[in-house]
């Protein structure tokens, strides 16, 4: 009960900053929410000073929101993000107003940074590092600073903020409840699975929040990247690295913000958009693993050229198989073959086969035609790849969380590219990096290597088959002398299949006598092995 009412003064808190936005409800549902709802809404406003920016457009209210969430601190600047990778729940204009929601907040003091190193580490700074500088970042989880170590080695340290665990704890405990009632109160939201939002925010947290996690992310993609000669991830410092503290190598570099800055540090800015993007397509496509959070603050370019990114707290992953429909689904864009991107759709069972193949494709049409002709400026993959969702949910598609932070990473990426060069033709420098996937992992040469792994496999499966043929001769035995001794019994439907099958010999028969025999070989094998 206590705990219930701490979470309703959370909420209550909560909902008076959004108030005081004039975010609480956004305009995009206003036409659909009770007249006691609004009613709710003005009286939690009262008493409060207007904040934020004024109008009551869909941009207007998305920017209010993302001030009111960097008002109420770290966890609702979590939930902010989040929501902007799911349009299905807040809409497409609040998804996008979200997107510029700012990850930054003050400074802990140097001494409390110390403080948690020594308690994380077991061992004081002065033992870890001979110079400890003051923070160059800080966001909603952790900071940064320059430090050197005893061995005379430039590193950055990433520190947890005090007592954030219990903060996020408590406030996550909110949202759980906020769910559960939306859940039992108002049946309509079962459809947007807000306790399952929930959850799926809070194993983020928590992977954020153990930076042993961050720093075996940037171990694999650095693995994965190590014969990439234009990306590099700097070394993680293991020794000086816990669940609250992340050592790694420092590396100099010009930041990705400023076309001018790659200039002056003699980089062409138009070389480094592409790299951007085809890093992160081929980080995503060949990898199946990507950084999904590169905005400019994470990315930098060392005096070689060579893409550097930091950060590795937010990752995404997709399978094969949805590498394979990224993939299929850009290149059929790319050459205007809007069946083959609804036939790979119907494949992958994203849109329910009772629907309509053609008609998916035709809605597929009215998004690639619009875009060719068009100067460079105005053509976006990432808004192509809006849009394709927004299409297959009204087809019935339920969007794969994964495919939704791949897209919110395009656009990052995207806004990355486009800042260094307005110009940039995003759909030319994904080409190759698409087209060599088509190649590598779809092409011939693709289904050459699949039969020979396939042949290998079957290779391991002949060496243990003198050990299986033995297992199943001792099985044989053990059916006879329980058929000698009391018989077998068969369930009647097997028992009948059996004996159709015996009169009929058909394909059908057949199958249904080895259903029969397969009955018998498990009950032998769990005599056998029980």
């Amino acid at each position: 009960m206590l705990r219930n009412m701490r979470n309703m003064f959370r909420l209550l808190h909560a909902a008076r900053t959004l108030a005081a936005y004039e975010a609480l409800i956004p305009v995009e549902f206003e036409d659909q929410v009770p007249g006691s709802a609004k009613f709710a809404a003005k009286v939690l406003r009262f008493g409060t000073r207007r904040r934020g920016e004024e109008g009551d457009t869909p941009e207007a209210q998305a920017a209010r929101l993302a001030e009111a969430l960097q008002e109420l601190g770290p966890t609702y600047i979590k939930l902010g993000q989040f929501l902007a990778t799911r349009p299905d729940i807040v809409g497409d204009g609040i998804a996008d107003g979200l997107n510029v929601l700012q990850d930054r907040l003050p400074p802990f003091g140097g001494a409390e940074a110390e403080l948690r190193i020594a308690r994380d580490l077991g061992k004081r700074v002065v033992e870890l590092y001979s110079a400890f500088g003051e923070p160059l970042a800080a966001a909603s989880i952790a900071q940064v600073h320059q430090a050197t170590t005893t061995e005379g080695k430039l590193v950055a340290v990433k520190v947890l903020r005090p007592d954030i665990e219990r903060r996020f704890r408590n406030d996550l405990d909110a949202f759980f409840f906020a769910a559960r009632m939306a859940e039992h109160y108002f049946p309509a939201s079962k459809r947007l699975e807000p306790v399952k939002a929930v959850e799926t925010l809070r194993d983020s947290v928590d992977q954020e929040m153990d930076l042993r996690l961050e720093g075996a992310a940037a171990s694999q993609i650095k693995e994965n990247t190590a014969a990439d000669e234009n990306f590099i991830v700097p070394a993680v410092d293991w020794a000086r690295t816990g669940k609250a503290v992340l050592t790694t190598e420092w590396v100099e570099g010009s930041s990705v913000r400023s076309a001018d800055e790659l200039r002056e540090a003699g980089h062409d800015p138009k070389a480094i958009a592409n790299l951007v993007i085809q890093t992160f397509l081929t980080h995503a496509l060949r990898d199946g693993f990507f950084h999904a959070d590169m905005h400019p603050g994470n990315l930098f370019v060392d005096k070689e050229g060579r893409l550097v990114a930091v950060d590795f707290g937010i990752m995404g992953r997709i399978s094969r198989a949805e590498r394979r429909f990224m993939a299929e689904t850009l290149y059929g864009f790319l050459c205007r073959d809007y069946e083959r991107v609804a036939q790979v759709h119907f494949d992958m069972g994203y849109v329910p086969a009772a629907k309509s193949k053609e008609d998916f494709a035709l809605a597929l049409r009215s998004v690639g035609e619009r875009i060719f002709g068009r100067h460079v400026s105005e053509i976006s993959m990432a808004g192509l790849l809006g849009q394709l969702f927004e299409i297959t949910r009204r087809f019935g598609m339920h969007m794969q969380p994964s495919l939704l932070l791949l897209q919110k990473t395009m656009v990052v990426v995207e806004g990355v590219a486009r800042n260094l060069d307005p110009e940039h033709n995003i759909w030319e420098a994904s080409r190759p990096v698409v087209e060599k996937f088509m190649t590598d992992y779809i092409g011939p040469e693709a289904r050459v290597r699949e039969a020979a792994d396939a042949a290998g496999h079957l290779a391991r499966i002949a060496t243990r088959l003198p050990d299986m043929l033995e297992k199943l001769e001792d099985a044989a035995v053990i059916v006879t002398e329980m058929a000698d001794e009391e018989g077998v019994r068969l369930h009647p439907e097997t028992a009948r299949a059996i004996g159709e099958a015996e009169a009929r010999g058909t394909r059908s028969g057949r199958t249904a006598m080895w259903v029969g025999a397969g009955a018998l070989v498990a009950m032998a094998l769990a005599a056998l092995f029980g």
